[in-house]
């Protein structure tokens, strides 16, 4: 039985601390997992930020509120269902999910939660579980499931090269570069056609 794991930010929706950067007018906010692969050390850089320029969840939303599907993510993910399980694996947090999902048609999301104080501050964060992306495929697979598995950042790695076939998508040149020897894709109609041909 195959399940197919998938990245959100980058592969079905724009990175929405890149989308909160512009909006804020903080370019420091730009910075991802594609640059940083330390997903605690990124985090906990981040708050650093919104604590000293006095924002927090409310100021967030209302950008991810704004923020649309990438063009296709929909059409390539209700295919993708009608074919197979699909889970999304993220590193972002309930808190943030939840509007993109209800604009994705609901798919199921496994990922964190913010810490929030009565104010709306973001005072911390609460990841589901250590390497979570990996760790996730690894349970899978062990109830059964073949996994496939699909994403853009240097925190997808793990889970895409534990899974019987992975891919990059949208990815980064340095990240297609020092890993040649994942297939790479930029529109949804050659990963759908990727994945296609590893269903069983």
């Amino acid at each position: 039985m195959d399940i197919v794991c998938l990245d959100l930010e980058g592969v079905l929706v724009p990175e929405i601390w890149i989308a909160f950067s512009q909006a804020s007018g903080i370019p420091e906010l730009k910075r991802t997992t594609r640059d940083e692969p330390d997903y605690d050390k990124l985090m906990r850089w981040r708050l650093g930020i919104l604590k000293e320029h006095g924002l927090g969840l409310n100021e967030i939303q209302a950008t991810i509120e704004k923020i649309e599907p990438i063009p296709g993510a929909k059409e390539f993910l209700d295919e993708l269902r009608s074919l197979t399980q699909v889970i999304i694996i993220s590193d972002t947090f309930t808190q943030f999910a939840s509007p993109l999902m209800k604009k994705l048609g609901w798919p199921t999301i496994f990922c964190n939660s913010l810490e929030v104080a009565a104010d709306g501050e973001i005072t911390g964060f609460r990841m589901r579980i250590e390497n979570s992306k990996l760790t996730t495929v690894r349970a899978l697979q062990s109830i059964g499931y073949s996994t496939i598995a699909s994403g853009d950042s240097y925190n997808d790695l793990a889970m895409i090269k534990a899974s019987k076939a992975g891919f990059l998508f949208k990815s980064t040149d340095k990240i297609k570069q020092d890993n040649p020897e994942l297939p790479a894709f930029e529109t949804y109609d050659e990963l759908l056609a990727a994945i296609k041909a590893q269903l069983s």
